[in-house]
C-alpha cells in the first residue's frame, strides 16, 4: 500500500442552511412579543435599521370572498420555498425598492377604503406593525403590595425589639399561599431565644390580615379563619379536624362525630366553603401573563377578515440616507465590506418579516376555511384537523406548519385560542358519517355532565350510550380519559360533591 499524498475528486450531495435561511426558520417559531424583542436587538446591532414612523405608507391588500367561496391566500412566498427546499440562492435580490414593497397595515381602518369592508369577504392585512403604541394602562396602576411587605408592616405596628426580629424571621419563611414553612424549634435555636417566645410571636402573626395566615396545615388555616369569624365551636372544631372524612363525602359519619343534625351540618359545610385555603395568594405580587393574539379574525359581510395584530410589532425600515453617508466616507475594504453586510442583513430581515406574516396568514386562512363551523357555531362543530392536511393545502412542509402554529394565538368573537387548539384527533361516527373532533366530543361530555340530575349521576358507560345516540362511536376508556382531561371527576366523586352541595 502506497503511503503518499494524493488528490481525489469526489461528488456528493448535502443540505447547507445559510444564515439567512436559519434566521427565517427562527422567525417563524417566534410569537409577536418574542419577535418584538428580537427586532429590538437587531435595531441595536445594525446601524442601518431603524424603527419606522409615519413616513412609510403601507400598501393595502384585499381579498374578495363571494358567498360560499373558500378563502385564498396571496402568491407563494419565496421564504416558504427556501424553507421547503433548503436553498437561499434562488430568492429574489435582497436589495429591494422598499417604497414599492408590499407591507402590512395596522388594521381594517387603514387597509380598507370606505365601503370596502362591505365588499370584502376575507381581507388579509400584512404588516410589520403600527406606527404608534396604545397606552399601557397597567403601567399607571400603583405597585401592588406583596405578602411579605403587608405582613411586615403589621408586625412593625404590633411588635418591637426582639419580638419584631423573630417576626421578621418567621414572615420571611411564609410561602406565597400563606403557609409557614419554618420549624419553630429550629428557628428558636438559630436565633438563640426560648421556644415559647417564638410561639408567642407566631400567635401574633396569625392574628394579622389576611385571616388564616402563617398556618402550618390546612386544618390550622381553616381553624384560624373560623376563630376570626367567631364560628369555632366544638362541632366546627371536630369538623375541621376531620376534613379527610369530609373529602370522602361521608356526611352521615361526620354528623355522628360532630353530634349535629342534618341542618346544622349543612350550615357548617356552607360556612367551611367560605374560607380561603390559600389566603396568601390575595397579595401575590406576580401578575398573570396576558396572552396577546398574533392574528385577529373578525366577521365581515359575506365572510371573515383575517389580519396580523400589528399593534405588537414595530415597523422596521432601512435608513438609506445614513447608508449613503457611510458609503461616501468608507475608504478601506473592511469598512465597505462591513457596510455591505449590514445592508444585506437589513434587507433580508425586512423580507423575512414580511414573508413570515404572509405565511402565518396563509396558515390561518386555511384553518379558518376548515374550521369555519367552529367560528360560526362553537366548539361542538370543531372538525378533525392535522398538520399534514394544512401543509398539503398551502404547499409547505409539515414542520413549517408546526413552527407557524407554535406559541401563536388568534382572537375571534368566541375568544382567544392557540393555533394548536384547532388541530385535534378524529373520533369515528357511529352512523358511518364524517368523523368528529376530540374537542367536540369533550364539549358534549361536559354538557351531558352539567345537565345530569343529583339523583341520576351518569356513569362512563351511560355517557358512552348517550354519545353514541349523538353520533359518536367512542370507547369507555376514551370517555374516561376525556372526562379527566377536562377536570371532571368520576360518577362516585360527582355523587359525593352533589350530596355535599345539597346537604
Amino acid at each position: 500500500m502506497a503511503m503518499a499524498p494524493r488528490l481525489d475528486l469526489r461528488q456528493s450531495q448535502s443540505l447547507v442552511m445559510t444564515p439567512q435561511l436559519q434566521q427565517a426558520i427562527k422567525l417563524l417559531a417566534l410569537s409577536n412579543l418574542e419577535l418584538e424583542a428580537f427586532i429590538g436587538s437587531e435595531l441595536e446591532r445594525n446601524p442601518l435599521l431603524e424603527a419606522g414612523g409615519e413616513t412609510l405608507q403601507p400598501a393595502r391588500e384585499q381579498i374578495e370572498l363571494p358567498e360560499g367561496a373558500e378563502p385564498r391566500s396571496g402568491p407563494d412566498a419565496p421564504a416558504d420555498v427556501l424553507i421547503g427546499k433548503g436553498g437561499g440562492e434562488a430568492d429574489s435580490p435582497l436589495d429591494v425598492d422598499h417604497g414599492a414593497e408590499t407591507f402590512i397595515d395596522d388594521g381594517p381602518g387603514d387597509r380598507m377604503a370606505p365601503g370596502a369592508a362591505d365588499r370584502a369577504g376575507l381581507s388579509s392585512g400584512l404588516s410589520g406593525s403600527g406606527s404608534g403604541e396604545a397606552p399601557d394602562f397597567d403601567s399607571f396602576a400603583a405597585p401592588e403590595t406583596g405578602l411579605y411587605e403587608h405582613l411586615l408592616r403589621q408586625a412593625g405596628a404590633a411588635l418591637s425589639g426582639e419580638a419584631f426580629l423573630i417576626a421578621e424571621q418567621l414572615i420571611g419563611q411564609i410561602d406565597d399561599a400563606g403557609y409557614l414553612e419554618a420549624d419553630l424549634l429550629e428557628t428558636a435555636y438559630r436565633l438563640g431565644v426560648p421556644l415559647a417566645d417564638v410561639e408567642a410571636v407566631l400567635a401574633v402573626i396569625q392574628s394579622f390580615d389576611p385571616a388564616g395566615i402563617a398556618a402550618r396545615s390546612l386544618s390550622e388555616c381553616i381553624a384560624l379563619q373560623a376563630k376570626e369569624a367567631d364560628r369555632y365551636d366544638p362541632a366546627m372544631a371536630t369538623l375541621i379536624n376531620n376534613l379527610d372524612i369530609l373529602a370522602k363525602g361521608q356526611i352521615a359519619h361526620l354528623r355522628r362525630i360532630c353530634a349535629v343534625d342534618e341542618e346544622d351540618m349543612a350550615d357548617m359545610i356552607r360556612e367551611l366553603r367560605n374560607y380561603d385555603p390559600k389566603p396568601g395568594l390575595r397579595y401575590s405580587s406576580e401578575r398573570p401573563a396576558t396572552v396577546v393574539p398574533d392574528v385577529l379574525i373578525t366577521p365581515v359581510r359575506d365572510g371573515w377578515s383575517v389580519e396580523i395584530n400589528g399593534a405588537t410589532l414595530p415597523r422596521v425600515l432601512v435608513n438609506r440616507r445614513y447608508h449613503n453617508e457611510l458609503a461616501g466616507s468608507a475608504r478601506d475594504k473592511n469598512s465597505k465590506a462591513w457596510l455591505s453586510d449590514c445592508l444585506a442583513s437589513a434587507n433580508w430581515l425586512i423580507k423575512a418579516l414580511d414573508q413570515r406574516q404572509r405565511t402565518i396568514l396563509r396558515v390561518t386562512e386555511e384553518i379558518l376555511r376548515r374550521q369555519e363551523g367552529f367560528f360560526r357555531h362553537g366548539v361542538a362543530h370543531l372538525r378533525p384537523l392535522t398538520l399534514r392536511a394544512v401543509a398539503d393545502e398551502v404547499g409547505l412542509h409539515e414542520s413549517t406548519i408546526s413552527r407557524v402554529t407554535s406559541n401563536k394565538y388568534l382572537a375571534c368573537p368566541r375568544g382567544t385560542f392557540e393555533l394548536k387548539f384547532f388541530f385535534t384527533s378524529a373520533i369515528a361516527s357511529s352512523d358511518g358519517g364524517e368523523a368528529a373532533s376530540a374537542q367536540a366530543v369533550k364539549s358534549h361530555i361536559r354538557q351531558l355532565i352539567a345537565e345530569e340530575r343529583p339523583d341520576a349521576i351518569l356513569s362512563d358507560d351511560s355517557l358512552v350510550d348517550l354519545l353514541r345516540e349523538r353520533g359518536f362511536d367512542i370507547a369507555r376508556r376514551t370517555v374516561a380519559k376525556y372526562r379527566e382531561a377536562i377536570g371532571l371527576g368520576s360518577s362516585v366523586q360527582r355523587r359525593r360533591q352533589k350530596a355535599m352541595a345539597g346537604g
